[in-house]
């Protein structure tokens, strides 16, 4: 997966968290930032890294979004490894 499709399901990511108020504020909420602020963040990499991270630790949403979308659960996670910070070890 190359950047520009990991940033188009990122946004993906971010449209699915923002039509569920609930998620949408405990995401604004652990990222320290109003619900507005991440809507006007969503081009930058870093940002749908977060979306992305959130999504990755809460198996429930993640499974929604997935299956939402018709995708592989995986692809989120391929996804996240291409944007900024998913170069990073994971330590087992």
């Amino acid at each position: 997966m190359n950047s520009e499709q990991a940033e188009i399901l990122a946004l993906q990511a971010l449209t699915f968290l923002a039509a569920d108020t609930e998620i949408m504020n405990r995401f604004a909420a652990l990222s320290g930032l109003a619900p507005n602020d991440i809507i006007a963040r969503a081009n930058e990499a870093e940002m749908l890294a977060g979306v992305l991270d959130f999504m990755l630790s809460d198996e429930t949403v993640l499974t929604d979004f997935c299956a939402a979308n018709d995708l592989n659960p995986e692809h989120p996670a391929r996804a996240r490894q291409t944007l900024p910070g998913g170069d990073l070890p994971h330590w087992t």
